[in-house]
């Protein structure tokens, strides 16, 4: 298993995705193995046909219908030629909060019958999309099936929500972590201690995390990657690609391929 030498997928039809700056919806069939990488991005993937593979650390493969898998989390993911959606979800969300509180292991294989609603909306939005949800509604909808119980709150500090607000709305993103303190009325070193307590990262990375989304909706939307560079705050393309290929295991010339479609962010953040 693997992919092609500048880090893409074999796409056996043309990609749809639906960005937006935290996240995307792939719809698409693909084949070849990604290699192991983190994003901060709660992921989903549901195979509409055959299954998908995935792996974590551990090295060992397995296959499934439709998988979860933490942020942060260390993979290996290969479609293996299946039509499948891949959801990218922001864990500071509410969706987020309760689909982390649903799934006890960082990578999970969802059963089957967990499956069936998703997969009956996703057929719809693919096969009759005049039948189908709005695909905001379609992605909250996913999510909500997929996780369990009552919606859960995050508990997110109100301090930090303040500081994540101000770095989604911001025309530029050379925030630094004395910034986001004075933002949070916090010492740095302080606030740096309770941002990777609510956030799982350190601040340094999280933005590095927020530049590269932006990256890739700037991308989707036609930019060269040297200008996506530039107006993401990355030093420069080369940059832009390291980073890609850290955190989302391929290169970013991936986006350059497909149908693009910008959307408002479907989540919103908790502060309850």
């Amino acid at each position: 298993m693997s992919v092609n030498n500048d880090g893409s997928y074999n796409w056996f039809n043309v990609p749809r995705w639906y960005l937006w700056e935290g996240g995307y919806l792939l719809i698409g069939r693909a084949q070849g193995a990604v290699p192991l990488h983190s994003h901060h991005a709660i992921q989903i993937v549901i195979a509409l046909d055959g299954t998908h593979a995935i792996c974590g650390e551990n090295g060992e493969w397995r296959q499934g219908a439709g998988i979860i898998v933490g942020a942060d989390t260390l993979h290996s993911f290969d479609a293996q030629g299946a039509l499948g959606a891949m959801l990218f979800v922001d864990p500071e969300s509410g969706e987020g909060a309760w689909l982390n509180a649903s799934v006890a292991d960082k990578i999970a294989i969802i059963p089957a019958q967990r499956l069936e609603s998703c997969v009956a909306a996703l057929r719809t939005f693919v096969e009759r999309p005049l039948e189908g949800m709005d695909v905001r509604e379609l992605i909250r909808h996913c999510v909500h099936s997929l996780s369990s119980g009552a919606p859960r709150s995050r508990g997110m500090d109100p301090r930090v929500t303040k500081v994540l607000n101000e770095i989604r709305g911001a025309d530029e993103l050379r925030i630094t972590l004395e910034t986001a303190a004075a933002m949070a009325c916090l010492s740095p070193s302080r606030f740096a201690h309770l941002f990777k307590h609510q956030t799982g990262l350190p601040f340094r990375k999280y933005m590095l995390w927020r530049k590269l989304t932006r990256a890739m909706v700037l991308i989707g939307g036609n930019r060269t990657i040297a200008d996506a560079a530039y107006a993401a705050d990355f030093a420069d393309a080369a940059h832009l690609t390291r980073t890609f290929h850290q955190m989302v295991g391929l290169a970013p010339s991936a986006l350059m391929r497909g149908e693009f479609t910008e959307i408002e962010s479907p989540f919103n953040l908790t502060n309850s």
